[in-house]
């Protein structure tokens, strides 16, 4: 490229528009720093995305929102307040769970509350149980949220020492301890085993190889849940507003083909059309798989490791969808629990897809205190392994494959929906690797499985000078607050490493949504 193909230029450029990448766009142009925020697809979110539906648009991703102070600290750091952006709606049930053949169990946010559900069902030692688990899980987020979740690179030693000053943590830290251990010692009742051993899925790991310690996502969780009002992709957009409001350029449907590396220094990136964008600080908000396996270049491939992006987490099978639905009283989360654990777990663990699999159903319409009716648009999630590098599966085989099983299933807990989806409504891992690249589907980034895991997944920080890095890929991991947290973190690193950083937010150049033009510059969308 010469210097009369270079027609853009920007401070700090950041690919990709999900949580990660709105979160580092907004605290970077609140920051007073000129920058470009580009996507591929056509909507900001990434995988908080929506799909359209006879009822409205139906959340394909994550369906609440946890970690609220998080945002609320998002949201300040650009003067302005979340609830003046966006309406939550508290959901003091966190899930409904059913057994086939046995009881109904809803967990709430207050302790007391879910301890009484929990003796109702299972009588008052497994109350007793989960209080204990629940004290040492409150203990667990008290010690590690610091030194692991919000530091920029999570401190091993500082970890430690907190683990030390509180009582019964440090086990939860040793070598070769994994949450499905810690379940059996603290619960006699398998069925909660099986109930609090999920918590692994949340970030793409199996029990029986996820560290004890993440068994503190339970905690993160029962510390406030809160629907969004118009669905969680209502989040995104509200950010993606808020980014041109501080003076960002917003850019849709703009794919980036590759990185220019100078020695081992960003000097700008090429778009797939072959236009230049100009700058010498980037955050990518994409999988960190994908710069290593090259797709954005050759220059860009030595930014991470492979210990940093391998082995994948879990995928999913995810429909989404509008019906009429009888039977079984659901609530906004609603888990259908498999018969055994093993049903689900053991296919896992080897790359193989559940038959039997447990059926996280969300109902969107149900987030508010009166209850739906008519049609209503509905979410599952049923996990599934990531593809392999060289996967060549059909979707349109698995959907058929997935599809009569499932709703089968469904009829035997007594719920019937009305109509049935199709094939169309299903989003499988390898379309899911599509929408992603470099992802091999994986919803969730490098596997949580192993001691070590916490401290492989990479940092904002890459090898090349200038690069960052932000999404559930990377430091602290996956999950909507996890995600913007590490967004936050890129951020923070980039204006450390600028030379001078303005501290005046930039109000004389009106931002904008821009959209990819098939001749000039990007046309402004308004």
């Amino acid at each position: 490229m010469n210097a009369s193909q270079a027609d853009h230029r920007a401070e700090i450029a950041v690919i990709g528009a999900g949580i990660g990448g709105l979160a580092a766009a907004v605290r970077l142009a609140a920051a007073g720093a000129d920058v470009m925020l580009l996507d591929r697809h056509d909507w900001p979110g990434g995988k908080m995305r929506a799909v359209s539906s006879p009822a409205g648009p139906v959340d394909a991703g994550p369906t609440v929102l946890t970690m609220r102070p998080v945002f609320e600290a998002l949201f300040d750091a650009a003067g302005e307040r979340l609830d003046d952006h966006v309406t939550l709606i508290p959901q003091p049930i966190l899930a409904r769970h059913w057994w086939r053949g046995g009881p109904q169990l809803d967990l709430h946010s207050d302790s007391a509350q879910s301890a009484e559900a929990i003796g109702d069902a299972f009588g008052a030692s497994a109350a007793r149980e989960f209080l204990a688990f629940d004290t040492l899980m409150g203990a667990a987020l008290d010690a590690f949220e610091a030194p692991m979740m919000r530091a920029a690179r999570p401190d091993a030693l500082a970890a430690a020492y907190r683990s030390l000053t509180r009582p019964g943590i440090w086990p939860l830290i040793a070598p070769g301890r994994t949450l499905e251990g810690l379940l059996r010692a603290r619960f006699t009742e398998p069925r909660l085993r099986q109930l609090f051993g999920r918590y692994a899925t949340y970030v793409g790991g199996i029990p029986s190889r996820t560290p004890a310690v993440l068994g503190l996502i339970w905690r993160a969780e029962a510390a406030g849940v809160w629907a969004v009002k118009g669905g969680m992709s209502s989040l995104a957009q509200a950010l993606a507003a808020l980014f041109v409001q501080l003076g960002g350029r917003l850019c849709l449907g703009t794919p980036v083909a590759r990185f220019e590396v100078s020695g081992d220094t960003l000097s700008g990136l090429i778009l797939a059309d072959g236009r230049r964008i100009a700058c010498r600080q980037a955050v990518f908000n994409g999988d960190p798989e994908a710069l290593r396996a090259g797709l954005l270049g050759a220059g860009a491939q030595r930014a991470v490791g492979r210990a940093a992006t391998t082995p994948r987490a879990l995928s999913a099978r995810v429909w989404t969808f509008a019906a009429k639905v009888s039977g079984l009283p659901l609530l906004h989360h609603n888990l259908l629990l498999a018969d055994d654990a093993r049903d689900e777990f053991v296919p896992l663990a080897r790359n193989q897809a559940p038959v039997m699999p447990t059926i996280y159903i969300c109902a969107q319409d149900r987030a508010a205190p009166a209850e739906a009716a008519g049609m209503e648009r509905f979410q599952f999630i049923l996990n599934a392994p990531a593809c392999s590098p060289d996967s060549h599966a059909d979707p349109h085989a698995e959907a058929a494959t997935c599809l009569t099983p499932t709703f089968d299933r469904l009829s035997r807990f007594g719920l019937t929906f009305t109509p049935i989806p199709t094939a169309a409504n299903l989003t499988t891992p390898a379309e899911f690797a599509s929408l992603f690249p470099g992802s091999q589907g994986s919803l969730y980034g490098r596997s949580p499985h192993g001691t070590l895991a916490p401290f492989l997944r990479p940092t904002a920080r890459t090898r090349i000078t200038g690069l960052y890095l932000a999404g559930g890929g990377a430091h602290p991991g996956a999950g909507v607050p996890m995600a913007a947290l590490s967004g936050m973190h890129a951020a923070a690193a980039a204006l450390s490493d600028r030379t001078s950083v303005s501290t005046l937010r930039q109000t004389a150049t009106p931002g904008g949504i821009l959209t990819r033009s098939a001749t000039t510059a990007p046309a402004r969308f308004r």
